[in-house]
């Protein structure tokens, strides 16, 4: 009888584990928000530039997929850093149809502006069924510029001596970095914004010596502890979240997503991130 009794509360305690994690995975990782504060030294950086803000939103998926207010209440909890510089490195919805775009337009009645610049670029998902819609691109440029978002497809463009380079997406419609790289200024205090961190693996960079921020992968939104994400859309695995040194001069960063294509995550919490930014002299 002790040995029944036995079997059946284990049965019972691993039910009621597998429930509770259920949950938490499914209505409480997904809107658990943290704030990543990170030192960022930058090349050429100019002295009036040191000790500012640049936040990094990215991913934030609107749609269907998952209740969007927490976006907006994530936005109005960000807007409170007041940060210098505000960059968005792409997919800001889940395209099913034309509904998303007003849906888009309704939140980014709360986006993040930097008090010095705010600037973005697109994401796969920006470019509609099969990243292959021009016009969902165009829209989505439409509706990021009037919110007061610069938005960089193979451009750059330099703020107050923070001069900020943004490649179309990947695996969109546009991906030209040649087209923003043929004029790179080895002098100037460059970041690159890219959202699919592939890229780095690609002959695009010029001797680009600095940071790379990117999104796309999510840290794949589920992951057990000390192991990697079973699942991360990307050749290159090493490319999960966090910070990588590509040993070359470069340091990509891959933040973990805003919002989630599908609301469901573990170990892997949603992340704003906030760099201070330093000097850096490179050899």
């Amino acid at each position: 009888m002790h040995r029944k009794k036995f079997i059946k509360n284990s049965l019972l305690g691993t039910l009621g584990l597998g429930l509770i994690s259920s949950v938490y995975s499914w209505q409480i990782e997904p809107f658990w928000l943290e704030f990543v504060k990170l030192k960022m030294p930058v090349k050429n950086l100019p002295d009036h530039l040191v000790g500012k803000t640049l936040m990094q939103i990215s991913d934030i998926h609107i749609g269907n997929r998952f209740d969007y207010q927490y976006i907006i209440d994530s936005f109005k909890r960000a807007q409170q850093l007041n940060p210098d510089f505000v960059v968005y490195t792409g997919d800001y919805i889940s395209y099913e149809d034309k509904a998303q775009l007003s849906q888009l337009s309704e939140v980014l009645k709360y986006a993040v502006r930097g008090k010095l610049g705010t600037l973005g670029i697109l994401g796969n998902h920006d470019y509609g069924h099969n990243w292959s819609q021009q016009e969902v691109a165009n829209k989505i440029t439409e509706l990021l510029e009037e919110a007061g978002i610069t938005v960089l497809n193979n451009k750059q463009e330099q703020i107050n001596g923070l001069n900020i380079i943004g490649f179309d997406d990947y695996w969109g419609l546009n991906f030209k970095p040649e087209k923003v790289m043929k004029d790179y200024d080895e002098t100037k205090a460059n970041i690159v914004l890219c959202h699919n961190p592939d890229v780095c693996d690609i002959d695009v960079w010029k001797n680009h010596k600095g940071w790379i921020l990117s999104g796309h992968t999510h840290g794949g939104q589920f992951k057990s502890p000390f192991l990697p994400p079973p699942i991360v859309p990307v050749k290159n695995k090493k490319y999960t979240s966090g910070i990588i040194n590509l040993e070359d001069g470069r340091t990509l960063y891959i933040n973990r997503a805003l919002g989630h294509l599908w609301q469901v995550r573990f170990n892997v919490r949603p992340e704003i991130t906030i760099f201070e930014l330093q000097k850096q002299d490179f050899v």
